[in-house]
């Protein structure tokens, strides 16, 4: 976890003796890092939506097979294999992408510790005025609002429809709860990180998700064609 903060405390210090500037620096460093994973939010989208596609014959197989659970299982592999599915992609890129979350909360909770600073008097001198926010080493309520209600946002633009009730809205309100809480308490500077993250993932779902999901719905490839015979065994 440290080489991954140490990297990232690295990258933010080029992109601060540029900009000098922390909070534009942290915004800059968001977009860095967000484009960067891109292609992995990208591939997630993707196996999901393939997930989605098989769906329907995966609740037959399992209705059908209820009572022969090693038959169930192994009629799910062949479902994931003749759609050409790995069940667990669309984990992997959250997997890839949690070390990076990770790595970039500890650099920000901690510049100078990774590099972003060369001591704290330099931590202490730099510019942390952004907009309203007169200091970014302190908590900030207005920014703290914004981030929980951007968080709201997002939460609900990325969960689907159909599990927009129960548990999972009840998560998104949790979710929204805890990033005005931590707002209200961790330093403007981390706040602005996760508000300018929320910003750049509603603004990804438009421009890029939604047409993504868009394309996949009307494309006119099956995910497994039923008019195709079946090799027999």
């Amino acid at each position: 976890m440290n080489i991954i903060s140490n990297l990232l405390g690295h990258v933010l210090r080029i992109i601060v003796e540029f900009v000098q500037n922390y909070g534009l620096s942290i915004i800059l460093f968001t977009i860095f890092v967000k484009v960067l994973l891109l292609p992995l939010t990208i591939k997630q989208t993707k196996s999901t939506k393939a997930m989605q596609d098989i769906q329907p014959k995966l609740q037959e197989l399992q209705e059908k097979y209820k009572n022969k659970p090693e038959k169930q299982q192994q009629e799910i592999m062949n479902l994931y294999k003749e759609a050409k599915i790995n069940p667990l992609a669309g984990c992997l890129p959250l997997l890839i992408q949690m070390p990076i979350l990770f790595g970039l909360y500890a650099v920000l909770r901690d510049p100078v510790a990774y590099g972003v600073f060369a001591n704290e008097a330099a931590f202490q001198n730099a510019d942390m005025v952004f907009l309203w926010v007169k200091n970014l080493t302190e908590p900030d309520y207005i920014l703290a609002i914004i981030s929980g209600a951007t968080t709201f946002v997002m939460q609900m633009l990325m969960m689907p429809k159909d599990q927009q009730q129960g548990s999972m809205k009840i998560m998104t309100y949790v979710m929204s709860a805890m990033m005005l809480y931590w707002g209200f308490m961790f330093p403007a500077g981390l706040t602005l990180y996760w508000t300018a993250g929320n910003i750049f993932s509603i603004a990804q779902h438009y421009l890029i998700m939604n047409p993504l999901k868009a394309k996949l719905a009307n494309s006119k490839e099956e995910v497994i064609d039923e008019r195709k015979p079946k090799n027999k065994k």
